[in-house]
C-alpha cells in the first residue's frame, strides 16, 4: 500500500497516511478539524535491492553487443574508426616478425 502525504492548508499540520489506492482521500484535519486536509504531491522513494538487478543492466554497451554507430564523422577530418571509443575499436594486428636471414650460399672452390 502506498503512503500519501497530507497537509492542512488552514493550520499547517502535516501527516503521512498509509492507504489503499482505492481509499477515498482524507479531507478533515485531525489537528484542527477543518475540511482543508489536502493530499500533497511527493516524489516516490524506492530502492531496488537483491541479487537479480545490477546498475549496469540497462546502460548502453553493458555487456550486450551493440551495432556499429551510424553517426557522421567529426568535422576534424578523421575517419570513424579513429573517432570511436577504444573499447569499441578492434586492436591493431601485431607487427610481423623480422624476416629470417638468408642461408649462406655454398661456394664450390
Amino acid at each position: 500500500m502506498p503512503i500519501y502525504a497530507y497537509k492542512c492548508s488552514a493550520c499547517g499540520f502535516a501527516k503521512d497516511a498509509l492507504q489503499k489506492m482505492s481509499d477515498a482521500p482524507l479531507t478533515v484535519c485531525p489537528a484542527c478539524g477543518a475540511s482543508a486536509f489536502e493530499k500533497q504531491v511527493t516524489a516516490a522513494g524506492f530502492q531496488l535491492k537483491g541479487s537479480g538487478w545490477y546498475v549496469t543492466d540497462f546502460r548502453e554497451g553493458g555487456g550486450k553487443k551493440s551495432e556499429p554507430s551510424t553517426a557522421p564523422a567529426s568535422s576534424s577530418g578523421g575517419n570513424s574508426a579513429e573517432s570511436s571509443s577504444p573499447a569499441a575499436a578492434p586492436s591493431p594486428a601485431p607487427a610481423p616478425a623480422a624476416p629470417a636471414p638468408a642461408p649462406a650460399a655454398a661456394s664450390s672452390d
